[in-house]
């Protein structure tokens, strides 16, 4: 499934290794949105059906779980520790730390044991599950560093009741900035509400000649790293589990004032 900018990148990987269906793509409609499931176009005996859940750039969710034949294989870097999931509904599930577990360099990956022993003769050990599964995870030496880190990330989900919590709490900062910006006739999503993230939140001024003072006075006012990416421009949140409620407060509490002045 073609969704957005990481799913063109699985897409680009996949085709190293095989013939590639994308069954469904958002291409069409710039990505603000994911193709109703009744368009699919599924391949008979496919191998795997891949997507992303979240697209960090586009902003754009699944809130809901593709049912398939084949296995599901999913990018969930960006959303994962965001919200409770069915592990059991999944192949794989492949993560990178540095949205909501930890720094850079630290890599979960969750694969159903049947899927394991599969891999190509060419696949080098380090990329082996059967290999990394046999061994604990100790093949070699991980990032001792990033798990520790990890591993504090993890108490303190716990410690705040758990992934049910942590949903809430995201919810309610999404719900908060999205209905900021939808009040407004100075700022715009172009996401369909029905596929908005909950982790990313892109969105526009009236008047893009006023992006380099509102980028200017947000970094002075404290709120760093808006810009939006350099593919779509414009503004973009990334709300992600560590930013907290009052920073999102303290956000929409500019974005009104801005507004007030240059409106």
């Amino acid at each position: 499934l073609n969704t957005g900018q990481w799913s063109k990148k699985a897409i680009a990987e996949a085709k190293r290794f095989g013939a590639v269906n994308v069954a469904a793509t958002a291409q069409d409609t710039n990505f603000s949105t994911i193709p109703e499931r009744d368009t699919w176009e599924l391949s008979d005996n496919a191998a795997y059906l891949h997507y992303t859940p979240n697209e960090t750039i586009g902003g754009v969710e699944f809130t809901w779980t593709p049912e398939v034949d084949a296995p599901l294989v999913t990018d969930m870097s960006s959303t994962i520790l965001s919200r409770p999931i069915n592990v059991a509904d999944y192949g794989v599930i492949y993560a990178g730390a540095q949205k909501n577990i930890g720094p850079a360099g630290l890599t979960i990956v969750i694969v159903k044991r049947e899927l394991l022993g599969r891999a190509h003769n060419l696949c080098p050990s380090m990329l082996n599950w059967q290999v990394m599964a046999d061994n604990d995870s100790m093949y070699n030496t991980p990032p001792t560093f990033a798990l520790y880190l990890a591993r504090l990330v993890f108490e303190w989900l716990k410690g705040i009741g758990g992934l049910e919590a942590m949903a809430e709490i995201n919810r309610r900062k999404a719900t908060k900035l999205y209905a900021a910006i939808d009040g407004s006739a100075f700022y715009a999503n172009p996401v369909d509400p029905a596929c908005r993230s909950l982790m990313n939140v892109p969105f526009t001024l009236a008047d893009d000649a006023l992006d380099k003072a509102f980028l200017a006075e947000s970094e002075e006012a404290g709120l760093l790293n808006l810009k939006g990416h350099r593919s779509v421009g414009g503004m973009r949140a990334s709300i992600y589990n560590a930013v907290g409620e009052d920073a999102v407060d303290a956000l929409i509490a500019f974005m009104q004032d801005f507004e007030q002045r240059n409106g």
